[in-house]
């Protein structure tokens, strides 16, 4: 019975397909930002190097 409702059909396919997508991009954000903030890190260390 539950199967054959089509609003419940359809909020199920909506979350199987969006789902992964968004999980997908978390990651690559978080992966992004760490890069960045390492970047960043060489950047200034650059500017401000450490004496002998």
């Amino acid at each position: 019975m539950t199967v054959n409702n089509p609003i419940f059909v359809f909020v199920v396919l909506t979350i199987i397909w969006f789902l992964p997508g968004i999980i997908i991009r978390r990651i690559s954000a978080k992966k992004l930002e760490e890069s960045r903030k390492i970047n960043q890190a060489k950047a200034i260390a650059k500017l401000y190097p450490k004496e002998k």
